[in-house]
């Protein structure tokens, strides 16, 4: 069984600004602080650029810049044999306001690997509780986002 979801935001930041801050939400000393403690350290263990379509492979993202669309694929590294963990957020101009706002855009994917059939039920409430932790998360990781953001906003000035 596979327990997914989706979710959506608008940033009323611009692109660039919601970008410049999601890429810098893991790494920020106030963000580490508080919203995202449970972030211990981030690591980029590597990293290539496709000369032929401009992307950025990394481990803990991809991104395409020159579109003013940037797609984040993370997966997790440990505990892959029990619980697979795949999200994917997408930042892109809002279409109504493409210079003021941005849609963001999380799809997250968990799949528990069964141990016996007979414990397929434990995997899926092993499942539903990584959901549901991903999901407060997340939540406080568009806090991080949007406070970045405010602070460049007010760079920019």
């Amino acid at each position: 069984m596979v327990v997914s979801y989706t979710q959506e935001h608008v940033y009323r930041h611009p692109w660039h600004r919601v970008t410049a801050a999601a890429w810098r939400k893991f790494t920020d000393a106030d963000a580490r602080a508080a919203p995202l403690s449970h972030i211990l350290e981030v690591h980029t263990l590597s990293r290539r650029v496709d000369a032929g379509s401009g992307r950025i492979d990394a481990v803990r993202a991809i991104a395409g810049r020159a579109a003013r669309a940037m797609r984040v694929v993370s997966r997790n590294a440990n505990l892959r044999a029990l619980v697979h963990v795949e999200e994917t957020c997408s930042y892109r101009p809002h279409p109504e306001r493409p210079d003021e706002w941005t849609l963001f855009r999380q799809e997250t994917s968990i799949r528990c690997a069964p141990l016996a059939a007979v414990a397929a039920w434990a995997a899926e409430m092993v499942e539903r509780r990584c959901a549901e932790r991903f999901r407060q998360n997340a939540s406080q990781g568009r806090e991080v986002v949007e406070t970045i953001c405010e602070r460049l906003a007010l760079a920019d000035h």
